[in-house]
């Protein structure tokens, strides 16, 4: 008994070292308007793309998102949003501000335009970045995003799921636990059902694993799910969005509701939707191929039409 708690910690410890050491002195902090901000940047050549992360996330999931959803081709910037790994919550800080930061940061790099590509609760700035700077964006993509709030019976269970995710990432060890030894369970907490987590197939699974992986270490990162879980949704005042918009999503998706693609696509004005029977909330990983390459389409023909 004494043994394997031995092992368990000396595991714990072993990982959480490696984890802070891989988020350690690889982004750029900048002292902000509103604090310390965060991000990452990438690639050779092509459209600038704004990766808008989800929550438990930071700049290196906004990393994994360009594997994921761009691959080569493209020029990306990876912010961590307020209250993930560097980047501090400033006093009175809303979904409005982050996108006011965004355009902040952009102006700091340099950078006139970009497409913006925002997943899960980064719907919400990713959203209002469009709305309150549109002449920044030359594309939106929303990708299991955060829309509205959503008044079907199923909004309570989401919410219970949005709840135990930030109780999780308030500590190292927690976090750890479960998704080492309980992976399908907090499958089940990121919105995708049982059936979803049994149907990966092993590419999949490794890209599930370094989701995970990109949410440690989860303290850095409990200070901005609390926020993103007390946040307001963009609501009804995307009608004002005129960037061209594609919206991805899963029917199934268990945390950020499919009601949330329906919304968009029905207020954005010529929002086009792409939407899956399964996948639930990690779509963007079951239906990855498919969805890169409308991705990358949706960013470059709208790039080159405003060249």
């Amino acid at each position: 008994m004494v043994g394997g708690v031995l092992a368990v910690t000396s595991s714990f410890r072993t990982t959480l070292a490696a984890d802070l050491a891989r988020v350690e002195g690889r982004a750029t902090v900048l002292a902000s308007p509103w604090g310390d901000l965060e991000y990452l940047a990438g690639g050779a050549e092509g459209p600038w793309v704004l990766l808008v992360h989800g929550a438990g996330g930071g700049y290196d999931l906004g990393e994994l998102m360009a594997e994921i959803l761009l691959g080569e081709g493209f020029r990306w910037i990876a912010p961590s949003r307020f209250g993930y790994l560097g980047s501090e919550v400033p006093e009175g800080a809303t979904p409005d501000t982050q996108a006011d930061a965004y355009a902040w940061l952009l102006d700091g790099l340099g950078v006139d335009e970009v497409a913006v590509v925002a997943l899960s609760a980064g719907g919400a700035s990713g959203l209002l970045f469009a709305l309150l700077h549109p002449e920044r964006v030359s594309s939106l993509t929303l990708v299991s995003a955060g829309v509205t709030r959503v008044g079907a019976p199923e909004q309570d269970d989401a919410d219970w799921k949005g709840r135990m995710l930030v109780r999780l990432f308030s500590a190292d060890f927690p976090y750890w636990v479960v998704t080492s030894l309980f992976q399908d369970r907090f499958i089940e907490l990121m919105g995708a059902d049982r059936e979803v987590a049994a149907g990966l197939t092993p590419e999949e699974a490794r890209w599930v694993e370094r989701l995970m992986e990109s949410m440690r270490p989860a303290s850095l990162r409990s200070r901005g799910a609390l926020f993103d879980n007390l946040a307001p949704p963009a609501g009804e005042r995307i009608a004002g969005i005129q960037a061209p918009t594609l919206v991805i999503h899963g029917e199934d998706d268990r945390l950020q509701l499919f009601e949330n693609a329906r919304f968009a696509e029905a207020t954005i004005p010529g929002a086009r939707l792409l939407s899956f029977e399964t996948g639930g909330h990690l779509v963007a990983i079951t239906e990855q191929p498919t969805v890169r390459e409308a991705v990358g389409r949706h960013i470059t023909d709208h790039w080159r039409a405003n060249r």
